[in-house]
């Protein structure tokens, strides 16, 4: 800026400090925006100044004159000074959100917009940024905590893996196992059935290469016997008669004496499948783990569930929380659906059915209108329906099995006490959204007897048609 006076800085256009200063050909420098703008009309590209013709149609970039304009604005607005009318900056425009001088502030630019005293403005402004921040700040301590849960869900999701393939590999242990024991038995069978087969036509070899060796004998003998003299031959005729007369049996012919292939291997897999009745097991209702609340366990088959000690896991959206309970894994949206939980001697449970959107983290009644529909023991000797208010139904024996029947499209949810198929109670409802069975169960008693409900596997029968 030393080799240009303070006047030099200031387009002749315009007269504000230079933004990008643009020289013509005569010397006379000017913001190139407002160059433009003039030789907008005026097609000879003259100088505004002098009248000097340029033959270019856009004049070169002063750079010198560019940087001293920028230093010099710099040096005003460290100062404080409007870089207009260098008067010091008091006043603030909100509607630019910008400092001006008292000279802006009358000028045509800002003479309807709202303006305050910079003093007045700085309180105002920061109270407002202020606010932000904490805004801010709220949303970083958002995003951190979102951050932790996420890192947390990670290394959940890998023990969860692990731990689902433990139990499937176990599973399948059993059936390895089962396949095992079901080939060996198989095999000892067919190798009892051969070794046994093997002896009898072995003893039977035994017994028929003697007569062959008898008989060749005799054989043998006689052939001797008539090559010998005519009056040897006649001596010995009654004893060679007699060694000819054979009195053998013809080899008997053995029945079912090959390996019956038929019982081995006919059906083999299907008979196998048969027997797999009775290790296999099906439930009508899967416990779905990640909708558990953090003190219930669920079994590794995922049929059963029962109150334990609290476990660190991810708040998905998914988990119940609020209520002491966890959801079938498989909702209902149509249909016929029907299943029995064992109760035994749990003192305190709810059963029933759930709306996908019923508030899961949050405490709330066990009624239809909070999207639950359900019937509860409570201290082992009070039966209810969760209506409102609640139902007191009457109970001669307590029930250690109950059935739910669920009919969506007609909107009933039926329970029956599974010993001996007699009602207890019948929701009447219409449901518009996908419908989960739902468990729960109330705080340990502190007796022996173990809380716990199980869903009744069904009977697997395997038939052919």
């Amino acid at each position: 800026m030393d080799s240009f006076s303070e006047t030099d800085l200031f387009c002749p256009l315009c007269t504000g400090i230079f933004e990008v200063a643009a020289i013509l050909k005569c010397g006379h420098n000017f913001c190139r925006a407002c160059l433009k703008q003039f030789w907008n009309y005026n097609v000879r590209h003259s100088c505004p100044l002098c009248g000097t013709l340029s033959h270019c149609n856009k004049a070169p970039i002063n750079l010198e004159l560019t940087r001293a304009a920028d230093k010099y604005r710099a040096q005003m607005d460290i100062r404080g000074f409007c870089v207009s009318h260098n008067e010091k900056l008091k006043i603030f425009c909100h509607n630019d959100e910008q400092l001006i001088c008292l000279v802006c502030q009358l000028s045509k630019q800002h003479k309807v917009h709202k303006c305050s005293p910079v003093e007045e403005a700085v309180q105002q402004k920061k109270t407002e940024i202020s606010n932000q921040l904490d805004s801010l700040k709220t949303e970083l301590k958002i995003l951190n905590k979102t951050e932790k849960s996420w890192a947390e869900t990670k290394v959940y999701i890998q023990t969860q893996a692990k731990a689902d393939e433990a139990v499937i590999k176990e599973e399948f242990e059993k059936l390895h196992q089962f396949l095992q024991q079901e080939e060996q038995t198989r095999l000892n069978a067919l190798q009892q059935e051969t070794e046994t087969k093997i002896d009898v036509m072995s003893r039977k070899l035994e017994t028929i290469r003697g007569h062959i060796k008898d008989l060749s004998s005799s054989i043998s003998d006689v052939e001797k016997r008539l090559k010998a003299p005519d009056l040897m031959f006649l001596r010995e005729y009654k004893n060679t008669k007699a060694r000819v007369k054979c009195n053998l049996q013809r080899p008997e012919c053995f029945r079912n004496i090959l390996i019956n292939s038929a019982e081995h291997l006919g059906s083999l897999v299907f008979e196998i499948w048969k027997k797999m009745e009775n290790i296999v097991k099906h439930v009508p209702v899967i416990l779905d783990p990640n909708t558990a609340h953090h003190n219930l366990s669920i079994s590794p088959d995922l049929s059963s569930v029962q109150r334990g000690r609290k476990k660190v896991l991810p708040d998905n959206p998914e988990r119940c929380t609020g209520q002491m309970c966890v959801l079938g894994a498989a909702g209902f949206k149509s249909g016929k659906h029907s299943w029995t939980t064992e109760v035994g001697h749990t003192k305190d449970w709810s059963i029933g059915v759930a709306l996908e959107s019923f508030k899961r983290k949050n405490f709330v009644s066990l009624k239809p209108s909070e999207g639950i529909w359900a019937v509860s023991l409570c201290n082992g000797d009070s039966l209810f329906a969760k209506t409102c208010p609640r139902s007191k139904l009457p109970m001669k024996h307590k029930p250690e099995k109950i059935t739910v029947e669920l009919d969506y499209d007609k909107g009933r949810v039926v329970f029956r006490n599974a010993t001996d198929s007699t009602t207890i109670y019948a929701f009447k409802a219409k449901f518009t959204e996908r419908i989960f069975p739902y468990f729960s169960l109330g705080f340990p008693d502190g007796s022996q007897n173990e809380s716990k409900l199980t869903i009744s596997p069904m009977r697997i029968k395997v038939e052919v048609e």
